[in-house]
């Protein structure tokens, strides 16, 4: 199992872009200083009315294949 942290904050007017299949995949930079990439749907659970906004880590097995998330 392997994890990284993210910062993120995605206003709702980016969410919405997101949302609805403009774009698919959240596009940030780790705290250990890797680009990442994942697809936007993990977050939804986390949108509030001020949009997306947190530390959160990511975990995901060996291949790379997402496992969870959660809200630091």
């Amino acid at each position: 199992m392997q994890q990284i942290i993210v910062d993120i904050d995605i206003s709702p007017e980016e969410w919405i872009k997101l949302y609805q299949g403009v774009a698919t995949d959240v596009h940030t930079r780790a705290r250990d200083g890797r680009s990442v990439r994942f697809p936007a749907r993990i977050l939804s659970r986390f949108f509030l009315q001020d949009g997306v906004r947190g530390s959160f880590r990511i975990l995901f097995d060996d291949t790379g294949k997402f496992t969870s998330i959660e809200r630091l």
